[in-house]
């Protein structure tokens, strides 16, 4: 849990940056031309709780694209600010949240949210009043296709993300397993839209590949105490587990696990991918699939990783700050259309929408583009390994 770009202008830019973000101490308000129109960008994300080392990266990921537009003058006669809200990874916070952004008149896009869950609630808010909404993390395929995915029907029109979904990332978790010579799991998920999504994909995969999952458990989100489910899978003798969650509960399920002797590795998805994860108990040879190639080996990506670093912000930008500056600057580039001849911000928002759905570029994660769903056009991932106390990338590359 977006994406030319670039218009990094050096060390104008760099300079301009740190004197803007304070060392990411805020982001919002992000100063432009004196005496221009403006138009907000809302970013949603978890910048508090259990989750916000990721929420913190979508933040300033955001705020940097916006401060790189503004020097640039990317939209003349207008200056764009952020108006970040947090969410705590919550549903019912984040339909607030979105309330909150939708009621500004000068709001024209939101980047967000990090969890499917919170998309749920978010979207049809953002729907309502008619403001784009690119999501940066939600990997949920019936946000885009609805329920029935075996005869996809797009929800809403306002709402496209930059990463791939969990209908890519399940599968290409089991055909990494099967590739590696196991064919018994468990699996374990959250009971949230993300976990029970992940595993239902993976499990699906695993058996039309010729895997067993020789147990199927479930945990509740604030359980801390994992050794009933523990028992129940260690008597199963899977060859891994699968957990469909994020790294608060799957760094101590994994180290529990070990503990209890069902000493096998973990995967998970991109939402384990953190280091957390590993301060919380994650093991080596615990695995975890997340979008995209590793962002520090693409060229693409070099300009966006070189200018966060210099804007000092105090925070990294995490597993998914590049797709959000590239969920960022898709907003951005829409607005170069949709602002041209606009009087306010507010009578843009349906062109705005219509405008991100046309968007073509080079971004920090590679190509952007939307397909007829609002999805991402790319499909690649990693499995990573953790080695020697670390995520390691194992294999890059698209589902078969």
């Amino acid at each position: 849990m977006n994406k030319a770009m670039f218009k990094v202008a050096g060390v104008a830019v760099v300079a301009a940056s740190l004197a803007l973000t304070g060392c990411g101490s805020r982001a919002d308000n992000t100063g432009g031309t004196s005496g221009a129109k403006v138009a907000k960008i809302g970013v949603m994300s978890p910048t508090s709780g259990d989750l916000s080392a990721l929420g913190l990266g979508i933040r300033n990921s955001v705020d940097l694209a916006v401060k790189q537009a503004n020097e640039s003058n990317a939209i003349p006669g207008w200056t764009l600010e952020v108006m970040a809200v947090d969410d705590q990874a919550t549903p019912d916070v984040g339909k607030n949240a979105a309330t909150k952004l939708a009621s500004d008149d000068q709001v024209v896009g939101v980047v967000g949210p990090l969890n499917s869950s919170v998309g749920q609630s978010v979207i049809p808010v953002l729907a309502a009043a008619s403001i784009v909404e690119v999501s940066p993390a939600n990997t949920n395929p019936s946000l885009t296709q609805g329920e029935d995915l075996a005869n996809p029907k797009r929800p809403y029109a306002n709402y496209f993300r930059t990463c791939t979904t969990d209908a890519v990332q399940g599968p290409f978790a089991a055909q990494y397993l099967l590739e590696s010579g196991i064919k018994t799991v468990a699996t374990i998920h959250d009971k949230k839209a993300y976990g029970q999504g992940l595993v239902e994909n993976f499990t699906s995969a695993f058996e039309k590949g010729g895997g067993t999952v020789v147990a199927a458990e479930t945990i509740n989100p604030d359980d801390k105490d994992f050794s009933a489910v523990i028992s129940k899978v260690k008597a199963a003798k899977p060859k891994a587990v699968y957990y469909g969650g994020e790294y608060p509960q799957a760094g101590p399920l994994s180290k529990q696990m070990k503990a209890a002797g069902l000493d096998v590795p973990l995967m998970g998805g991109d939402g384990i991918f953190d280091p957390k994860f590993i301060e919380l108990g994650g093991s080596n040879g615990d695995l975890a699939t997340s979008v995209g190639a590793p962002v520090d080996t693409l060229a693409s990506a070099k300009a966006f990783v070189d200018a966060y670093n210099a804007a000092g912000y105090a925070d990294p930008y995490a597993a998914y700050g590049a797709y959000s500056y590239d969920a960022a600057n898709a907003i951005i580039d829409a607005l170069k259309v949709s602002l041209a001849n606009a009087t306010d911000a507010k009578s843009a928002r349906q062109a705005t929408i219509d405008a991100v759905g046309a968007v073509k570029f080079d971004g920090a994660t590679g190509p952007v583009a939307f397909d007829q769903y609002g999805d991402a056009v790319a499909r690649v991932l990693t499995v990573y390994k953790v080695t020697d106390g670390a995520w390691a990338a194992e294999k890059t590359g698209e589902l078969k």
